[in-house]
């Protein structure tokens, strides 16, 4: 069963709904430029991360439905550059765009590009890692939406558009071990035509895309019986931005049902929680997977609630699964962690207090710029009713001028701040750059929170007891910037290269009746 909708939902329902039907979007966060294969039984799927550390995120599924954080395939961002250093920090909206997972030889392969650096890869026989360091094929600006395709006959091949040169696509031959970038040949061209993946169904070749149409940036699929073409092509799906937020990336998998299901972000971006993840049926009408509801012109449209995959009732939970409360007991962060940017490594531990997260400070790129502070540990922000977080603070660390708090940034940022100054400890509300300074803090220990609701507006408080909590500041509305929705931030920093905090714990919790 599935159902249409005339508006976008915003009652802030989502995913599993525990009586065998789902809701989209079944991830209420920014899972952009999402991919997906089937392996056995599981799924796993991509997400493009940009300037975040670990880069592209690994998630795994059984039903297609809940999806969780199980790992990243890219451990070192300066290896595909070092603009995405901590010391650099300038590849805002840039850095680590779409790519493809494919499982072949026994082996799991991501390929992606990033705009200005170029053509990566990297391979492991688990996809929770470890991943091989990261391979450049080919260093070079101006291309994006890499994906590679492996032929019945063992030949290998790749696909990517140059979008600096009027969106051409081509295809390039893979050397045998998927390292390296043979001929290529131009075999398509359209507006804004991106978002490549590749498939062989049934002994025709299909060339999934999107392209840009007066309706919106919309699916589209070439078809032929060889690779090369010629093509057939038609329209999968009809958007519109004010309704769907434009489904429009995303990768063509069979069910546990045996059904075809197609996991797509939603491409519109200025939202405050991002692009958000939907799972929509696949009908296929005369050889042509034709995505969500099919129309009387046999083009798809959006749905909102369909059945689970997998015919199982599964239990919900509060969270979607890409983020995580943490005690930090664990000797590894978490998978759902990541830095902004590549973090510097000798200054932060798991070890230094066991049972905490220390963050040693030291000077931002910009006094007070939130977006310029080194090794900030980052979350999605979910939109989900209720949501908050609270990160309880050891201060006994802090030093003169170093500043240790929560904080949301994208286009804009705010974050609420223990302050050492003259041997004192005060709150301060950051703002964009902006600070005020409030109640001094004459203990040890502090409570900092941050809650919202769907409409992004958060309000940050304190507390000097872990129950009671007291406004701090104005509310702060959550923002989208850099192609990215908001995030969660911990943080330190100082002008000075001295000081630190222990995070003792996280919390993220939300009021999803279930």
């Amino acid at each position: 069963m599935i159902e249409g909708s005339a508006t976008l939902r915003s009652g802030g329902q989502w995913g599993d709904q525990g009586d065998g039907h789902y809701v989209n979007p079944i991830l209420p966060a920014d899972l952009s430029d999402f991919d997906c294969i089937r392996v056995g039984d599981d799924y796993y799927g991509i997400t493009s991360t940009f300037g975040y550390s670990p880069g592209m995120a690994v998630l795994h599924s059984t039903d297609l439905v809940t999806w969780r954080v199980i790992g990243h395939a890219v451990d070192d961002l300066t290896r595909v550059g070092p603009e995405l250093n901590w010391d650099r920090m300038n590849r805002y909206g840039r850095g680590v765009w779409a790519g493809a997972i494919r499982h072949h030889a026994g082996r799991f392969w991501v390929y992606f590009n990033t705009p200005d650096e170029g053509f990566f890869m990297t391979t492991a026989a688990d996809p929770a890692g470890p991943w091989e360091p990261v391979h450049a094929l080919w260093r070079v600006a101006g291309w994006n939406d890499v994906c590679p395709f492996w032929d019945d006959d063992g030949r290998a091949y790749l696909v990517a558009t140059n979008f600096a040169a009027d969106y051409r696509t081509h295809l390039f031959v893979l050397s045998a071990d998927g390292r390296s970038l043979r001929s290529d040949r131009l075999i398509h061209q359209s507006p804004g035509g991106e978002a490549s993946k590749l498939y062989k169904i049934d002994g025709y070749y299909y060339h999934l895309y999107s392209e840009v149409k007066p309706e919106g940036r919309v699916v589209m699929m070439n078809r032929g019986t060889d690779l090369y073409g010629p093509y057939e092509t038609r329209q999968l799906q009809h958007v519109d931005a004010s309704v769907d937020r434009e489904p429009n990336q995303g990768g063509l998998v069979i069910g546990p049902d045996g059904a075809w299901y197609w996991v797509t972000h939603h491409g519109t971006g200025g939202h405050w929680e991002g692009r958000t993840l939907s799972l929509l049926p696949v009908t296929w009408v005369d050889g042509w997977p034709v995505l969500g509801q099919v129309g009387p012109d046999g083009i798809g449209t959006m749905v909102w609630r369909g059945a689970v995959p997998s015919g199982r009732e599964h239990q919900q939970t509060e969270l979607p699964q890409i983020v995580t409360g943490d005690d930090f007991a664990a000797p590894r962060l978490r998978p759902e962690w990541e830095w902004h940017y590549q973090p510097r490594a000798d200054r932060w531990s798991l070890t230094d207090r066991p049972g905490s997260l220390r963050l040693y400070a030291f000077p931002p790129l910009e006094l007070h710029d939130l977006l310029k502070v080194g090794n900030t540990l980052t979350q999605r922000a979910v939109r989900v009713p209720g949501s908050t977080v609270t990160a309880r603070l050891a201060l006994g660390g802090l030093t003169d001028g170093q500043y240790a708090g929560l904080c949301h940034f994208a286009a804009t940022s705010a974050g609420l701040a223990a302050h050492r100054a003259g041997g004192v400890t005060v709150l301060t509300l950051n703002q964009n750059g902006h600070l005020e300074t409030g109640s001094v803090i004459a203990q040890e220990e502090v409570w900092l929170r941050s809650r919202w609701d769907l409409d992004g507006v958060s309000q940050f408080s304190f507390s000097l007891d872990g129950s009671t909590f007291t406004d701090f500041g104005p509310s702060y509305q959550l923002t989208w910037g850099g192609y990215r929705g908001d995030r969660i931030g911990l943080y330190a920093y100082n002008a000075e290269d001295s000081g630190h905090v222990d995070v003792l714990s996280f919390d993220y919790t939300t009021t999803r009746e279930l």
